[in-house]
């Protein structure tokens, strides 16, 4: 079978010839605060989960987070039906995500996240759906060369869609509506891709996220004692990286439940430190742990105050595919059009 067939002459010159790959690191979006219509661009739902590429060799199917850590004990079912396809080599790109009613949440997900065992998993009552999205490999051929369109049609083609495998559906040219929609629906945001795009395994501007509401991922640099019934502990102290100083953002006070609580702070007491690891930012807290800055958490905040602070942040999860060192503070970048 000739999966290229279907491609025009010029996107048949940028295939490239290659052994199936080990890893490809994936392409990632930027931050804009730029709502835009345009041809040029088309516009997928900005999911609330972990991302996962998906090797497929034969019989073996190898299911990695961005940094590279093994899920497909956490996610067998997912294995499973990337198993079952009839196709043997392809590499895919996607978003692994749990469902709170119609919304993606990455709350729900972290019950999955803990779990190596997959015979647990396979048990556990939070179901897992993969969002697929872009296609890398195919058939002996990198295929990153061709346009995101090209790259869509072959995507679609290639798997069969059933769950726990979905295709991720897009909007063409008009991006103020289809945010507007998302936003309404209660959706994280959009992201939005050029058309014509290759896919690039670094940021770029190419791809860029458009959020509902604000939220990042921050670097975990202590907390604080719990007070009254409260157990675990009081707050999480956050920051981000600026070159090589943690600057500190805030505390994070909500979203915990009382597992949560536990598990967090089961976990900060084997890297408690005496002294405070960030380098800018004065904290005011009574009651303080400092920790070596290993978690990561995923924070939902309103805004950003003037004095470099999270306003209303809330405790979303555990990261596990982002290192420490990598999380900074998301800036909107000035975007061209066209």
């Amino acid at each position: 079978m000739d999966r290229f067939a279907r491609l025009g002459r010029d996107a048949r010159r940028a295939l490239r010839p290659a052994p199936h790959p080990e890893w490809m690191a994936p392409m990632l979006a930027t931050l804009t605060d730029r709502r835009f219509s345009d041809p040029a661009w088309l516009f997928e739902r900005k999911f609330d989960g972990e991302r996962c590429l998906a090797f497929r060799r034969g019989p073996q199917v190898r299911l990695l987070s961005r940094s590279r850590q093994p899920l497909g004990r956490t996610y067998p079912e997912i294995a499973d039906a990337l198993r079952a396809q009839d196709v043997d080599d392809v590499v895919v790109d996607g978003e692994v995500v749990a469902f709170e009613g119609s919304r993606t949440s990455f709350a729900r997900l972290q019950q999955r996240l803990g779990i190596t065992d997959p015979d647990v998993a396979r048990r556990s009552p939070v179901r897992v759906f993969y969002y697929v999205f872009d296609v890398l490999h195919l058939d002996g051929q990198d295929v990153t060369g061709l346009a995101l369109r090209d790259r869509k049609s072959l995507l679609r083609d290639t798997l069969a869609y059933r769950d726990p495998l979905r295709f991720t559906p897009h909007r063409n040219t008009d991006g103020e509506a289809c945010l507007a929609d998302a936003c309404a629906k209660g959706w994280e945001g959009l992201i939005a891709k050029r058309v014509d795009a290759r896919y690039v395994s670094r940021r770029s501007g190419d791809w860029l996220k458009l959020k509902c509401s604000a939220g990042q991922e921050m670097v975990i640099g202590g907390f604080t004692d719990p007070a009254g019934s409260r157990v675990g502990l009081g707050a999480l102290l956050v920051g981000y990286y600026d070159g090589d100083e943690l600057v500190y953002a805030g505390k994070v006070g909500t979203g915990y439940s009382r597992q949560t609580l536990l598990d967090l702070r089961r976990r900060l007491d084997g890297l408690e430190v005496g002294r405070s690891p960030f380098g800018r930012g004065r904290v005011a807290e009574r009651g303080v742990h400092w920790v070596r800055p290993q978690l990561v958490a995923e924070v939902a905040f309103t805004e950003w105050t003037a004095d470099g602070k999270l306003r209303h942040p809330r405790f979303e999860g555990l990261r596990r595919d982002k290192p420490a060192r990598d999380v900074v503070r998301e800036r909107p970048a000035a975007t061209r059009r066209g």
